[in-house]
């Protein structure tokens, strides 16, 4: 089932952001780069006649703000994995991997920001007490 079609990120320096993306986005599964008339886009791997995508638009006046978009993994595990990245193509404030009781117990999430200071989180739900 599809749940969406695209995300419209709007970031104030396309050249700054994209060395970003083009590391965290393959790694959550839009590994297709593609150029458009008003930025660039990821789409996903997908049996759909035109797969979901994720477009980066430059608007030198953005500001980033509160606005988090949160990306799902399977696991633990995989929330570590993609954690390692993080420190490798320019994240900032980098909280976690760790455990979030204050959402659902078993909640494990790492929360970064993109060079423009768009918030972005990978999560799972699944990890139980017993991984601790």
């Amino acid at each position: 089932m599809r749940l969406f079609d695209h995300l419209d990120l709007r970031v104030r320096d396309l050249h700054e952001a994209e060395p970003f993306y083009r590391v965290i986005l393959p790694a959550l599964g839009f590994p297709t780069r593609g150029q458009a008339p008003h930025g660039i886009y990821f789409e996903a791997i997908r049996r759909h006649p035109k797969p979901e995508f994720i477009a980066l638009i430059e608007d030198r006046g953005h500001v980033s703000h509160a606005t988090r978009i949160a990306f799902w993994r399977d696991t633990r595990e995989e929330v570590d994995a993609f954690a390692a990245l993080l420190p490798t193509c320019g994240a900032k404030q980098i909280e976690g991997p760790e455990f979030c009781p204050e959402y659902t117990p078993t909640y494990y999430a790492v929360f970064f920001e993109d060079p423009c200071g768009n918030r972005l989180e990978v999560c799972c739900r699944t990890a139980t007490a017993k991984e601790l």
